[in-house]
């Protein structure tokens, strides 16, 4: 019940009112947003208070993870979101207001979830000012004593419990919407805030993002795609990682001043997100721009006249916070795959009908119709540049054709939808000229038939060979099972036959004596009111009848 969440709704409401967020609401353009902006200056704590800079960034820093998570999601959405809230948005990448730097070091020390040894055994030089603060972490440099600089991040204290608490008002929340929301069960959203809540939690162990960080930079060594810096040492609450020289990818105008070009960024970036997904099921599915760098030589400041500087190579993405990744079956690869290719082959017919095998909509849905209104949303997108789409705006009308075809799509793809929102956001900023379909094209063909290949299944039918063959020793003992489970479920099957006999039987007794009571009934009233003194005597016995009835 919403109601046993209160405090939590009280306490949320405050904080709206007390930083007036009211007044950074277009209630203008956005008269929905009225009843909110109402409720807000409602408040007591609202009363006497006037517009405040960066009040939605202090909110959310106030309100928690969950709503800071929210507001770094919206950062990359210029196109839904104001330009004056954007900025208040960009700053919760990493100027999230910072933990006391003792209460650090001391995680640090910790014996149980930290390194268990002092700074000084640790590091050769410790800066106690946080380089950057984040939603989960906050992050110091430092040196070790063989002189290597490193970053060591370390996770804000007593956050788990308040992460817990707003994870139980969400599973209210789509709880209340999955009952009520037709949308909201076709994306199955009580499964993605459950699985979102272990991610979160997840995030909360260094360890975890350790070993995804250790796999991404494996996936990626060599590349002139992307580099992955390497992690020496971690613990549950600790993290320390190689030193990056780098920018987030949102200040585009370093990247003008450094010569870079933008065009071959964008297209870099765009091959990463479906080399991701595609070659090494494993993507990076909190990708806003304080998690996402890219490579610069040690520039301290950056001047207008600065010249263009040389890199010796084509400059590289680098991937940070590995905490949040996301993989897929490969059963729901293929099929995103085949999917994109289609709609990107203008063949909504094919779509609807990998959707269909794949079986996301019932056998019952007018396919047809399904085709249409899939072409009529997405089909204009083809023709356009990454500025010129809508692309929130087309996902919700996806997810409201989903509703009304009553298709299920999988949790996981709806991180992977996150995912896209993320790195559209991302590529608008960067190139708004890019052309996501000419450059995504090929790369989905050739992923395709490189697991359509029949001598690549050959050959992974080979290297299985010998578990199949150790399996057939197997056989007999799975043939003595599966005959005894056939004779077992022939006895239960007997069983059951007779419950049903007997329950049918029972179901006639109850008619019979149905009837009997029922003109017991009609037959003692009948008598009762055509005599005179004698009708309490059969008023009564059409009683006793009803009464023998319900005992019986």
């Amino acid at each position: 019940m919403l109601l046993s969440h209160r405090a939590r709704l009280l306490e949320l409401w405050r904080i709206a009112a007390a930083y007036r967020i009211d007044t950074h609401l277009s209630v203008e353009e956005a008269p929905q947003l009225q009843p909110l902006a109402r409720l807000i200056r409602l408040h007591p704590a609202a009363w006497g208070k006037k517009h405040q800079p960066n009040a939605i960034k202090y909110a959310l820093e106030d309100m928690g993870t969950l709503f800071l998570k929210l507001g770094q999601l919206l950062s990359t959405r210029r196109d839904l979101v104001p330009p004056e809230i954007i900025e208040q948005l960009v700053q919760l990448q990493d100027k999230v207001k910072p933990f006391d730097s003792d209460v650090a070091i001391a995680q640090i020390q910790d014996s149980k979830y930290g390194l268990g040894q002092s700074i000084a055994t640790l590091f050769a030089r410790f800066d106690v000012k946080p380089l950057a603060a984040a939603s989960i972490a906050q992050v110091h440099t430092a040196a070790l004593h063989d002189g290597r600089e490193v970053v060591v991040k370390v996770v804000r204290p007593d956050i788990r419990t308040t992460i817990v608490a707003d994870f139980e008002l969400l599973r209210e929340l789509a709880n209340w919407a999955s009952a009520r929301i037709e949308a909201a069960r076709a994306i199955h959203i009580i499964d993605i805030v459950e699985d979102y809540r272990q991610v979160m939690l997840n995030e909360l162990d260094l360890t975890l993002e350790a070993d995804n960080t250790t796999q991404m930079r494996n996936n990626f060594l060599g590349s002139a795609l992307m580099y992955v810096p390497e992690v020496y040492d971690a613990a549950k609450n600790v993290m320390v990682m190689e030193r990056i020289q780098g920018v987030p990818i949102s200040q585009v105008e370093v990247f003008d001043q450094l010569g870079y070009n933008r065009a071959a960024l964008a297209e870099k970036g765009l091959t990463i997100f479906f080399t991701q997904v595609f070659r090494d099921n494993f993507f990076h599915a909190d990708m806003h721009p304080g998690n996402v760098f890219v490579e610069t030589p040690p520039v301290k400041t950056l001047t207008a006249d600065m010249a263009a500087v040389n890199l010796g190579h084509e400059p590289r993405y680098i991937g940070l916070d590995c905490a949040i990744m996301g993989t897929l079956s490969k059963d729901d690869q293929l099929i995103v795959a085949r999917m994109l290719l289609a709609v990107m082959n203008n063949n909504f017919t094919a779509m609807v009908d990998i959707v269909s095998r794949a079986g996301w909509i019932p056998p019952n849905t007018d396919k047809h119709a399904l085709m249409r209104d899939m072409k009529r949303t997405v089909g204009p997108m083809l023709q356009k540049s990454i500025n010129d789409i809508d692309f929130a705006g087309v996902l919700m009308q996806i997810l409201d054709i989903a509703r009304r075809h009553h298709m299920s799509i999988p949790p996981q793809l709806m991180l992977l939808l996150k995912t896209l929102v993320h790195v559209e956001g991302l590529g608008r900023d960067l190139y708004p000229d890019l052309d996501i379909w000419s450059l995504a094209k090929p790369i989905l063909s050739s992923w395709i038939k490189e697991q359509l290949d029949p001598m690549r299944n050959l050959q992974h039918l080979r290297q299985q060979l010998p578990e199949i063959l150790l399996s057939t020793t197997d056989i007999p003992k799975l043939l003595d099972q599966g005959l005894q489970s056939l004779a077992s479920q022939g006895s239960r099957q007997d069983s059951q036959l007779r419950e049903i006999q007997q329950i049918r039987a029972d179901m006639l007794n109850d008619r019979r004596r149905d009837w009997l009571a029922l003109s017991g009934f009609a037959m003692f009233i009948a008598i009762a009111t055509q005599i005179g003194w004698f009708a309490p005597i059969f008023y009564l016995l059409a009683i006793v009848v009803v009464i023998w009835r319900v005992l019986t």
